[in-house]
């Protein structure tokens, strides 16, 4: 008589909703029990149960990211794992296409597939035909509820109703419905008058942070956030969904006229805001966009200011500063022709100097032995250093931007790490040792 082989059983139970979790008995257990019921019947047939039980609590079956999911998966290619068990078919996924991609890893592995209340086994033709109907119904299912769900929130939201998601400041959640909180109904209040009185969102958050008031999630205010509750429209008394705006059940927190002034303001500021970011784009770009910091580690953001006589100041500010206000950092502003013009006269200074070749030339001719003379490299650097002054902006801010790593920016000076690998084969056995270069820099305020 042939010896029966043993078959590694794993477990797999989910549920795609957290509630009733926290009771001593719950689906997961049921599921659980019942899986390991249903290998213990087929002892005679060489199941066993695996040392592991494979299980996913509050998450949908819709998609494969689920820890427990992934972690049976990865047991699978370990070869651990031989059946897979599960109480439903829909239990492992309710995704027609996420089930075809888990039967082929079921499939490389030789591993088979096993529903306790379904009479599937997908080891066979007919069974793998069940679990294709059974999938194609699990996922019309999901679908429908899918739709079902989303057309009752239009529906609700077109009735006026809270559907939940963040609570805006100066409301709570009572019955499912918005209910002013009359402290933080006040600061929204305060928020909008303020903005009207003196059109500064920087200074509504330096206000707010000296005088330590924060957030519904106890985090300091920032300008974005300003902006946010200055368009949300929840205090007028409107629901909004998908672009479109009703009336709601809960009571308007700011009046019509304050918040047309408000809008007003807003609306102004936002066509000069387009104005600018076309100049800058268009006319002043930079060179050092996104790869200067600060020694603290903090992005120096481009921004340009015109004149009234029609002269634009170009500078890099410290991102801190555009978004909570110049008191949050201590770092200064920097002039960005003053910076730009250092940087590109040190990296032209180096292009033209034998140093940057002749230290290296042996590692350079290893690389690329097809490289006879280390003039002709030399010639390279010099030649892109001799012709800078003819590119256009754009080749200019193309060659920094390949060429250097990162440029960080101190109150005496700035130092600039160089992008050799950018430069191609025959230059990537230079190390970074001299590849950090000195320059001054005067800080402006």
């Amino acid at each position: 008589m042939s010896e029966i082989k043993r078959k590694r059983c794993a477990v797999y139970c989910r549920v795609s909703s957290d509630e009733r979790l926290d009771q001593s008995f719950n689906s997961i257990d049921a599921q659980r029990e019942a899986g390991m019921s249903f290998v213990e019947s087929q002892k005679d047939e060489g199941w066993e149960l695996a040392p592991d039980f494979y299980e996913d609590p509050g998450f949908s079956g819709g998609n494969m990211e689920r820890p427990g999911l992934k972690r049976l998966l990865k047991d699978i290619q370990a070869g651990k794992i031989d059946i897979v068990v599960v109480y439903k078919i829909d239990r492992l996924s309710r995704s027609l296409a996420d089930f075809s991609k888990m039967v082929e890893v079921f499939d490389h592995y030789n591993v088979s597939f096993s529903s306790v209340t379904q009479q599937i086994n997908s080891a066979t033709s007919m069974g793998r035909l069940m679990l294709n109907v059974l999938l194609s119904f699990a996922q019309f299912e999901r679908e429908v509820s899918g739709e079902r769900i989303r057309d009752k929130i239009a529906a609700s939201k077109r009735k006026g109703m809270w559907m939940g998601g963040p609570v805006p400041l100066g409301y709570i959640v009572k019955d499912r419905l918005l209910i002013i909180e009359p402290q933080e109904g006040e600061l929204v209040q305060r928020i909008f008058e303020q903005f009207i009185d003196n059109k500064s969102t920087t200074q509504i958050v330096k206000d707010l942070n000296q005088q330590g008031i924060q957030t519904k999630k106890q985090k300091s205010f920032c300008k974005q956030g300003i902006y946010k509750i200055l368009h949300n429209r929840a205090y007028i008394g409107e629901i909004t969904h998908k672009g479109e705006s009703f009336p709601a059940q809960h009571e308007r927190l700011i009046s019509q006229n304050l918040w047309d002034e408000a809008h007003a303001i807003l609306a102004s500021d936002k066509r000069l805001r387009n104005r600018k970011t076309w100049e800058r784009k268009d006319k002043h770009d930079f060179l050092l966009r996104n790869i200067a910091y600060t020694e603290d580690g903090d992005l120096l953001i481009p921004t340009a200011t015109k004149k009234p006589n029609g002269k634009v100041y170009r500078y890099y500010v410290i991102n801190k500063k555009l978004h909570m206000g110049a008191e949050t950092s201590q770092s200064w502003n920097f002039n960005a022709d003053q910076l730009e013009t250092g940087v590109m006269e040190k990296l032209l200074e180096y292009l033209r100097s034998d140093h940057m070749v002749d230290k290296y030339w042996e590692q350079i001719q290893k690389i690329n032995p097809g490289i006879d003379e280390p003039q002709a490299v030399m010639l390279l650097f010099r030649r892109t250093a001799e012709l800078w002054n003819q590119f256009f902006p754009v080749m200019k801010i193309a060659i920094i931007q390949s060429l250097v790593k990162r440029v960080t920016v101190r109150h005496n000076g700035a130092e600039v790490l160089m992008r050799y690998e950018a430069l191609g084969d025959f230059v990537k056995a230079i190390t970074s040792k001299d590849s950090r270069l000195h320059i001054e820099v005067l800080e402006v305020a």
